[in-house]
């Protein structure tokens, strides 16, 4: 195996006879003669032993000098260049040199007026231009400045170069003194716009989670809902710039995302089953599983992306985390590869907690509103229970001695025991919230038929048998052919057998199997015009199925316990409507 030779580097002169040398010493190194001038750069650089007249040593100890910090000023990621008084460059490193012709020039005008300014300061100071620092260093100035197209943005510093009067000598063109200024220029652009997009999404995310009080006491739960959505998609466009993104929420008991808020999103999809699991429900089902992010740089050779958006590249899923807890996810999605990238995913995660705390703040807004409807309506029915005692006592004790001797007065006070009774009745009704409806007693009355009602079917589906079979009622009173059901599911099937579409339909949204946005999109289904009225109690809605169905057409919400009456004008408009088309 042949042995690697020292590189030498004779430089010939009187007292190096450059070939006689190179001649005796071929066999011990590998040789390379500099017969026509200094070696190039690359030739010192590569050598390990130098022969030279020693007139020339001090010469070739500079340049090779110089070229090493050439390599090293190249190699910083930043421009640096050596201007004169008047800002010509006397040299730059390779950055500097790529900078367009307009940012050079002002870089130019910068060195001139820096070089100034340091004249004036050193006159000030009792120093001539261009002297040795004082104890606090060489001073420097920082300027800023963005290319013409305000693409690139710089922070340029300016320093003095002191003179030396021994550097005409060791380097020659570089020698200090008469003004010449020191110019470093760090391309800012990617933190300035990193900057700008933090304090964009801060903007947003406070936006977002400001819920003025006087506004949402104007606002029932679907249009806080929707109020919310609004924000939420206005933002995510604006900071992440998406083609499609959707918001998937866990329902802890089903171990499921639903879809909560999408944009873009195909309406075939809109019911895929999504679980919470690393495997098998997409990269969504994944990240809800782990708490992980994750960049899909090329959904057509990603095995766990599942097709959202039509002719989607890559996507962006991140967590909804509230404190430790990911009650979600936030899935972004591009027609282009590889358009999301680290600081996308950072932006996202960060964006992505003002999302769950601002989804958590309305529910906690939903409870707030339940236990307190429940809470005051018991106190006033605890507080009206004595003084209803007290008046039927008194109407018992004096019917009992009216009886035969004031009939008449006898019934008045019949009607006032009744009144009475009615009143307690219907604060126990209010104080039961969700599972009862007010004026109920007034509507089952009522059997006048309505032209507008006449004939139209109307399926009706609530888990509280009192619920569905008092508004069955109210309806068939005025003229609705009425179809009931149980639940959720038996609802579904009744829309999919029937040949034809209801003419409307009055579902809750919280039943036991099936929620009341699968009810709204199976009638969607089967008719896309058929009109559906949701309800739920004092605004609860587990699955968002408000929002859901809102962004697809909803007709309207009512909040139980709401006035019967204020149904009939609900089903008035719809059919109304109809009549009209």
């Amino acid at each position: 195996m042949a042995v690697e030779r020292p590189k030498l580097l004779i430089i010939p002169g009187a007292s190096v006879p450059g070939h006689d040398l190179a001649e005796a010493l071929r066999d011990r190194f590998e040789i390379t003669v500099a017969e026509d001038g200094p070696a190039s750069p690359a030739t010192r650089e590569a050598t390990d032993v130098v022969l030279a007249p020693a007139d020339r040593l001090p010469m070739i100890a500079a340049e090779l000098a110089n070229d090493r910090v050439t390599t090293l000023l190249n190699a910083i990621g930043e421009g640096v260049c050596l201007a004169s008084a008047e800002g010509r460059f006397l040299w730059m490193n390779d950055f500097f040199a790529a900078l367009d012709d307009s940012t050079q020039a002002r870089v130019a005008d910068i060195a001139r007026e820096a070089s100034a300014w340091f004249a004036r300061e050193s006159r000030q100071r009792g120093m001539r231009p261009g002297g040795e620092a004082n104890e606090q260093g060489t001073p420097a100035v920082k300027f800023e400045l963005s290319s013409d197209d305000d693409q690139r943005h710089f922070e340029v510093y300016v320093t003095p170069v002191p003179v030396r009067a021994s550097a005409s000598a060791e380097a020659p063109g570089l020698e200090g003194g008469s003004g010449q200024v020191a110019v470093a220029v760090r391309d800012m652009t990617a933190s300035l716009r990193f900057r700008r997009k933090m304090d964009a999404i801060d903007r947003a995310g406070s936006e977002l989670v400001s819920l003025e009080a006087e506004e949402l006491r104007r606002m029932n739960a679907m249009e806080r809902l929707k109020f919310i959505e609004h924000k939420i998609v206005q933002y995510t466009r604006d900071l992440l710039n998406f083609d499609h993104f959707a918001i998937f929420l866990v329902d802890v008991k089903d171990k499921k995302l639903q879809l909560v808020i999408s944009s873009g999103l195909p309406s075939d999809i809109q019911d895929l089953d999504l679980f919470i699991e690393g495997e098998g429900s997409g990269i969504s089902g994944m990240v809800a599983s782990t708490g992980r992010s994750y960049i899909c740089t090329d959904a057509g050779s990603d095995e766990r992306y599942i097709p959202g958006l039509p002719g989607c590249r890559s996507s962006l899923t991140v967590p909804l985390r509230l404190h430790d807890r990911v009650i979600g996810v936030l899935d972004v999605e591009s027609a282009k590869p590889g358009a999301f990238t680290k600081d996308d995913q950072q932006f996202a995660e960060i964006f992505a907690r003002h999302i769950a705390i601002a989804l958590h703040m309305l529910d906690l807004l939903v409870s707030e509103r339940v236990q307190t409807n429940l809470a005051v309506s018991g106190r006033v029915q605890g507080e009206l229970d004595e003084p209803l005692d007290d008046i039927l006592r008194e109407a018992d004790e004096m019917l009992r001695s009216m009886a035969t001797a004031d009939p008449e007065g006898a019934a008045h006070l019949q009607r006032i025991r009744a009144d009475v009774e009615s009143i307690r009745a219907r604060m126990k009704a209010v104080a039961g919230g969700p599972q009862t409806l007010l004026g109920v007693d007034r509507a089952l009355q009522d059997r006048r038929r309505d032209p507008a009602f006449e004939g139209r079917r109307v399926l009706i589906a609530d888990d509280a048998a009192k619920i569905r079979r008092v508004i069955g009622d109210v309806l068939r009173h005025r003229g609705c052919e009425v179809t009931i059901c149980e639940d959720g599911a038996e609802a579904i099937e009744a829309i999919e057998r029937q040949s034809e579409a209801f003419d409307l339909i009055i579902s809750d949204i919280k039943m036991p199997d099936r929620n009341g946005y699968e009810v709204f999109a199976a009638a969607q289904r089967k008719n896309i015009e058929t009109p559906v009225i949701l309800m739920t109690g004092f605004g609860y809605d587990p699955h968002h199925s408000i929002v859901r169905a809102s962004q697809e057409g909803l007709q309207s919400v009512l909040f139980k316990p709401f006035e019967i009456e204020q149904l009939l004008e609900q089903v008035r408009t719809v059919f109304s409507e109809k009549q009209r088309a």
